[in-house]
């Protein structure tokens, strides 16, 4: 069993920035992407971003051009950069692995990002 473990929310004022960090607790074979999705109050859970084996991102478009990912291959580790947040930016954040041919699916257990002055 892997486990996600998600670091770095919190709150933070319109156009600051955060870093979120995603490990994983062993090294994963045959990783597919990893990446953050996100969920707001009565919302369902959206792709924020995510990143492919050979490098391919992909990035909602509410966030492209504020938001960054980032992946360490060698240390299972995803990193999510966001710049220039906004109020709707506001919600639980979920890190996300995908990996093997079936594909098995994990997550983490979610870090509160809240957007407020």
């Amino acid at each position: 069993q892997v486990q996600l473990v998600e670091s770095g929310g919190g709150l933070v004022q319109p156009g600051g920035s955060l870093r979120l960090s995603c490990a994983a607790s062993r090294i994963i074979d045959s990783i597919n992407s990893m990446g953050w999705y996100r969920q707001a109050p009565g919302k369902e859970r959206e792709l924020v971003a995510d990143i492919m084996s050979g490098g391919y991102t992909n990035y909602a478009d509410s966030v492209k051009g504020r938001f960054t990912i980032s992946r360490d291959n060698a240390k299972n580790t995803v990193n999510l950069h966001m710049n220039s947040l906004k109020p709707e930016d506001t919600a639980v954040y979920y890190c996300n692995c995908n990996t093997g041919k079936t594909p098995t699916i994990y997550w983490g257990q979610g870090t509160q990002v809240t957007v407020s002055s």
